[in-house]
């Protein structure tokens, strides 16, 4: 009893310093056990594990995700998670800073940093994403060519553009919508050039004659392709009806995840579609909400906030990531994730929306 006595003593001190979850778990799994023997109490079981009761939100029959146990062995309180547009899924294990990527429940790695494959997700640390030179690099619809945009969509060309500042894409690939400028006074790679001169100009005369040559370059763009009205953002689209303009819009930024195959966008307490049209009124907390989805007959909304997803209705459901909307069916659901302490694994449930 006393050698039991001085161990428990010994984990009691061990366990002041910091440690983190996984250890903490195994330190009480320990002192308990070294309890029950100076008081002589066995344990009711001693094979049986503390698992962790489901959240909330579980649903009767979930869909598998990705299971942490088999060959990945990742725990979940070490692990970040981000999912693409398309649906894969990016898991990031923070104790070997490697990833995984899953795609249709196939997962693939370890991936390290910098790989390639990594550019698509737009939630992982910005030091293990590739670099890239312009934000559309990597968009299948846009091309790149002597500094200006093209935007190739379903056969058709729009463009050349000097600019383009937004760009979506519906679920369907159907539609699209994107904010775009003709021309620019000055590029990007413009850009760099004249402040590398402006830099290695030796004398002050030097500076001014390349201040002049540049002024007046910037001038004759102005005069190309419309004049000054060719340097104003316009909506450029294959929706029929849209009468969005960007110079007369009441703020907010295109958005094609609210609601399903379309495309809108949201001013303060206030959804519209691209015709201007109000759609819905949003309550205080639902205005700024980190996620938002309007559903199909625009009678109803939900927002995402810190794991807790509400209802329009006040219904709320906790313990949950990644909400998304998709189609089952025919018809719209939203989806969304959740990690299962029970079959330690992330699971996913849909609701009709």
């Amino acid at each position: 009893m006393k050698k039991s006595i001085l161990l428990l003593l010994s984990i009691c001190v061990f366990s002041l310093n910091p440690v983190n979850c996984q250890v903490g778990r195994l330190l009480n799994k320990v002192t308990k056990s070294v309890a029950n023997d100076v008081t002589g109490k066995p344990e009711k079981d001693p094979d049986s594990k503390n698992v962790e009761p489901e959240p909330k939100c579980a649903c009767e029959q979930p869909e598998l995700v990705l299971d942490l146990g088999g060959k990945l062995q990742l725990d979940y309180s070490e692990i970040t998670i981000s999912v693409n547009d398309d649906g894969a899924i990016l898991v990031k294990d923070k104790f070997t800073n490697e990833y995984y990527i899953v795609k249709d429940g196939a997962p693939q790695g370890p991936v390290k940093a910098g790989d390639p494959r990594l550019a698509g997700f737009t939630n992982i640390d910005d030091a293990d994403a590739p670099e890239l030179t312009n934000r559309w690099a990597n968009n299948a619809y846009i091309t790149i060519t002597g500094g200006k945009y093209t935007i190739k969509f379903n056969g058709k060309i729009y463009g050349p553009y000097g600019e383009i500042s937004d760009f979506k894409v519906s679920k369907s690939k159907g539609k699209f919508a994107a904010i775009v400028t003709e021309n620019v006074p000055v590029t990007a790679a413009e850009g760099e050039k004249m402040d590398a001169a402006m830099k290695n100009a030796k004398t002050e005369e030097e500076k001014r004659e390349l201040a002049m040559k540049y002024s007046q370059q910037m001038m004759a763009k102005m005069q190309q392709g419309g004049g000054p009205n060719s340097m104003l953002p316009k909506m450029v689209t294959n929706i029929e009806g849209v009468t969005y303009d960007p110079l007369e819009s009441r703020g907010g930024s295109l958005n094609n995840n609210i609601k399903y195959d379309d495309i809108l966008f949201t001013a303060g307490d206030q959804v519209f579609d691209l015709s201007n049209n109000v759609l819905l009124t949003l309550k205080p907390d639902a205005a700024g909400a980190e996620n938002l989805f309007v559903n199909t007959a625009n009678t109803g909304y939900a927002y995402y906030n810190y794991g807790t997803l509400t209802f329009s209705e006040e219904k709320t459901m906790s313990e949950l990531f990644n909400p998304h909307l998709v189609m089952v069916d025919n018809k719209v659901n939203l989806a969304y994730m959740y990690y299962s302490p029970k079959k330690n694994a992330i699971l996913q449930c849909k609701i009709p929306f």
